[in-house]
C-alpha cells in the first residue's frame, strides 16, 4: 500500500548540488504554506520562516555555514526561528501577562513548532520536484544567525534548509531497520549482542568502508566521536547555546 506522500517520504535524499534555475514563486509560496499548516502547539504557531534568496544575504552567512558550497549556491535558505516574540507581542497588546513563556519549557515549544515546520516544507519541496538538504550549521552559530538576522529577544534559529533544483541524484542513504528505531508499549533497551545486529548492514555499507579507509579508523563509531562530532567541539558549541538561550530571554 503507498501514495505519491508516501513515495516522495521514502524517496527522499539529500541534495547538495543545484542547477541555477530559479524557485517558481507559486512553488516557493506553496511551499511556505504547507510549512505554516503543520501542527502546532496550542496552535499558537511559535516559529519564524526567514527566506533567503538574495545571493550577498548568502555570501555574508557563509562563514557562519563553514563555507559550505551550497550555502550560497541554492536558490534559497529557509531559516526557521523557534519565535515566541509575536505571541508574547500578542498577549501584550491584549493586556495579558507576558513573562509566562520565558523559560524552557515555552522554548521546547518552540523548537517543536518550528522543526514540524521545517519538515513539512522538506516535504513539500521534494513532492514538487525539488531537493532540499539540512544545514546543521545553524545552531552551532546562533549567536552569530541571531545578529546576522536580526532576530529579537525570544527568538532562536533552529533549524535551516537549502532548496532548488537538484542538479545531481544521489543513491539513498543507508538507514538503520526499523526494528532499530521503533518500541512498541515501552522502552526495549539494547544489548551489545542487538547493537551487533542493528548496526551490521549499515557497518558493512560502502559507504562505511570508503569512510574508515579515508579517516584510518576501524570503525563508525569512532569517526563520530574521533572526527565528525568531538567532545570538544560540542562542549564548546553547547555553551554557545546556552548563552543564547540566556540572552534571548529562555533560560
Amino acid at each position: 500500500m503507498t501514495n505519491s506522500t508516501l513515495k516522495t517520504i521514502l524517496q527522499h535524499r539529500s541534495i547538495r548540488k543545484f542547477t541555477s534555475t530559479e524557485i517558481d514563486e507559486q512553488a516557493l509560496t506553496l511551499i511556505l504554506q504547507a510549512a505554516c499548516n503543520g501542527s502546532t502547539m496550542g496552535n499558537m504557531q511559535l516559529y519564524s520562516i526567514i527566506v533567503t534568496k538574495d545571493k550577498e544575504k548568502m555570501k555574508e552567512m557563509a562563514p557562519l555555514h563553514f563555507n559550505q558550497p551550497i550555502a550560497t549556491n541554492a536558490p534559497a535558505i529557509l531559516t526557521f526561528v523557534a519565535d515566541f516574540n509575536r505571541f508574547n507581542k500578542y498577549c501584550e497588546y491584549r493586556g495579558a501577562e507576558t513573562d509566562a513563556y520565558s523559560n524552557l519549557q515555552s522554548y521546547h515549544w518552540a523548537v517543536i513548532d518550528a522543526i514540524i515546520a521545517a519538515q513539512n516544507a522538506c516535504v513539500a519541496a521534494e513532492s514538487l520536484g525539488l531537493g532540499i538538504c539540512w544545514l546543521g550549521t545553524i545552531t552551532f552559530n546562533a549567536d552569530k544567525f541571531i545578529e546576522a538576522l536580526k532576530l529579537p529577544k525570544h527568538t532562536v534559529p533552529v533549524a535551516c534548509i537549502a532548496i532548488g533544483y537538484p542538479d545531481e541524484q544521489p543513491e539513498l542513504t543507508d538507514k538503520l531497520p526499523l526494528e532499530t528505531l521503533v518500541h512498541y508499549e515501552t522502552y526495549n533497551d539494547y544489548t551489545k549482542e542487538s547493537i551487533d545486529w542493528l548496526y551490521a548492514d549499515k557497518e558493512a555499507h560502502e559507504n562505511t568502508k570508503k569512510l574508515l579507509e579515508e579517516n584510518n579508523l576501524p570503525n563508525l563509531a569512532r569517526i563520530f566521536t574521533e572526527r565528525r562530532y568531538k567532545k570538544a567541539d560540542n562542549e564548546h558549541y553547547a555553551k554557545v547555546l546556552e548563552n543564547v538561550m540566556k540572552e534571548q530571554g529562555f533560560y
